[in-house]
């Protein structure tokens, strides 16, 4: 089969999960977006299941690209301040071009939590982030307990979800109106300076 019409009609079935959400990931939906004829994405991914691992495959295919292009960028940020602005980079990403990723890739947690074939798909995304972000803390210059490290990452990844549903009220009482400040915060609260 055509492995570039197979990537994109996985990107088209992140992009429905993202706009629709679970419900409104069908064949046709992702046809639709994709811009290809009625009945190639059936012909591609015969069941809804196998949809959704195709989409949760391209969600791991995108977090790998994301972290080897942060690793080319140069070595981890050698100071306080600057994880503080990688952190606070990171974050932002959630309200632009990882937008789309972040929401189809917690639309497919969901959907994990009752598939366990696209949690053993989708596993390697958040299990790498910890060792990563414990790194990334370690070469800032931050002593650290792996526990406090969890603390960083957990934190990071529960703002996810806070800034892609956008509450401004929550957003406040989170802190995440002003991210630079949140992920200081954050930080000094694990490992004060």
């Amino acid at each position: 089969m055509n492995t570039d019409r197979r990537t994109r009609l996985g990107d088209a079935a992140m992009e429905v999960l993202a706009e629709h959400g679970g419900r409104g990931l069908t064949h046709r939906a992702v046809d639709a977006v994709a811009d290809v004829p009625a009945g190639t994405a059936k012909n591609y991914f015969p069941t809804r299941d196998a949809l959704l691992r195709a989409a949760a495959e391209q969600c791991v295919r995108q977090y790998r690209a994301i972290t080897e292009e942060l690793a080319a960028r140069g070595p981890s940020p050698d100071s306080r301040r600057a994880l503080v602005a990688q952190l606070t980079g990171l974050l932002a990403d959630v309200a632009g071009p990882g937008r789309t990723r972040l929401l189809a890739c917690l639309e497919l947690q969901a959907e994990a939590a009752r598939r366990p074939a696209l949690s053993d798909i989708l596993d390697p995304i958040a299990a790498s982030d910890f060792p990563g972000m414990e790194a990334a803390q370690r070469a800032a210059g931050l002593p650290l307990t792996p526990a406090a490290s969890r603390t960083v990452t957990l934190a990071l990844h529960g703002a996810i979800t806070h800034l892609l549903a956008g509450g401004p009220a929550t957003i406040a009482a989170a802190g995440l109106d002003d991210l630079d400040r949140f992920v200081r915060e954050l930080l000094d609260a694990v490992r004060p300076e």
